[in-house]
């Protein structure tokens, strides 16, 4: 029997858990032990526990509850906890996913133990140290055992950075195996895709045609506590909304909602807050959000985890961030980086909406990548 420790914190996270969780029960119930330690570094109950339930992922085994915080005090915190987790459960690897500071301090805690960690989305790289998830997916990697990259972009950039190509085992953080797999999320996108449209009606309560509404998510600290960034993507938004006839729908986070009235100029705030077809909606469940992504017309965000979710349902993305780690989208076509540029925001929004050549290829895998990272794991552990 393998046993794992999987660390999760932050609502993307604790999705991506869902398909591993998923593929163990299903496929490895009996050759893999899966123990969930869940930091805490999302408190708000709407952005954690609902999650877990509707995901079927199991309650955690611990709960860190470490809350918000500076990214040392975030992050000290988690080492010490962790520390001691794995002191008393002896894993034979650590499961991390992405980019949060839960990833790195789990994979900190591990490669000190010596316990072989396992990073789930490598290789994944914006280019800009300036972001902290940048420095978090460069220091996870280069202490990982096991490499698994979404993407064939992610695979080649752990090349450039000097990981080695078909090596044999054993592995370790010395002689890592990186491997293409598939994106867990293209997984769960497909899995409850099928069920979201049946247990959901947030549609029909908000009046939302299908394909004539703008889906927008913002919640990077760069763009909410920077009041002239906020100001131009709600300018931009709100100016689309009524030039455009379309309706925008935008599940708060609870990080914008604190400072939307405090950072917009009133003129902004009182003329978003009076627009009938701006949707200002609290935190949505995961099953709700796929609901959304399906049916709207065009995503317009700062997630990296929702900019591919677009792309699954095969809708155009105006990413609203300098960069962006999934570059494939924007080579495909079918996002355009704008930044929280007014005028870009609303030029992409033409430029995309007038498009009929969008082509969306099979770039995040083939829906199994779960299942193959699970068998990865017994190949190189047991």
């Amino acid at each position: 029997m393998l046993k794992i420790i999987t660390v999760i914190g932050a609502r993307p996270q604790i999705i991506k858990a869902a398909a591993l969780s998923r593929a163990i029960r299903t496929n490895y119930p009996d050759k893999i032990k899966e123990l969930i330690v869940h930091t805490g570094q999302h408190y708000d109950e709407n952005m954690s526990a609902v999650f877990f339930d509707e995901l079927e992922i199991p309650k955690p085994d611990y709960n860190l509850h470490v809350g918000s915080g500076s990214h040392a005090t975030q992050t000290a915190a988690m080492l010490v906890a962790l520390e001691e987790i794995l002191l008393r459960e002896q894993p034979q690897a650590l499961v991390l996913y992405g980019d949060t500071n839960s990833t790195l301090a789990g994979a900190l805690a591990a490669s000190k133990m010596h316990i072989p960690v396992v990073h789930i989305e490598a290789g994944l790289r914006s280019f800009s140290k300036a972001m902290p998830e940048e420095i978090n997916r460069i220091v996870a990697d280069h202490i990982s055992t096991l490499l698994f990259s979404p993407t064939i972009s992610g695979y080649r950039n752990l090349l450039k950075e000097g990981f080695l190509e078909g090596n044999v085992g054993p592995y370790s953080a010395d002689n890592p195996r990186i491997v293409h797999c598939g994106d867990v999320m293209y997984d769960n996108s497909l899995y409850f895709s099928k069920v979201a449209d049946q247990k959901t009606n947030l549609l029909h309560e908000h009046q939302l045609e299908d394909g004539k509404f703008i889906l927008a998510t913002i919640h990077r600290n760069n763009n909410t506590d920077e009041p002239a960034r906020l100001s131009s993507l709600f300018r931009a938004l709100n100016t689309l909304s009524q030039k455009k006839q379309i309706s925008v729908v935008l599940p708060l986070h609870p990080r914008t909602a604190k400072l939307m009235e405090k950072n917009l100029d009133k003129e902004l705030y009182d003329a978003v807050i009076g627009n009938p077809r701006f949707h200002i909606l609290p935190p949505v469940s995961f099953l709700e959000m796929i609901a959304l992504e399906k049916h709207c017309k065009i995503v317009m965000t700062d997630s990296g985890g929702v900019q591919k979710e677009a792309f699954y349902f095969e809708k155009p993305c105006v990413i609203l961030r300098p960069e962006t780690e999934w570059v494939e989208l924007v080579e495909c076509g079918t996002a355009i980086v704008t930044d929280a540029d007014e005028v870009k925001i609303i030029a992409a929004y033409e430029e995309l909406t007038s498009s009929r050549n969008l082509v969306f290829p099979a770039i995040f895998g083939d829906g199994k990548a779960a299942a193959f990272i699970c068998a990865e794991m017994l190949n190189s552990f047991l």
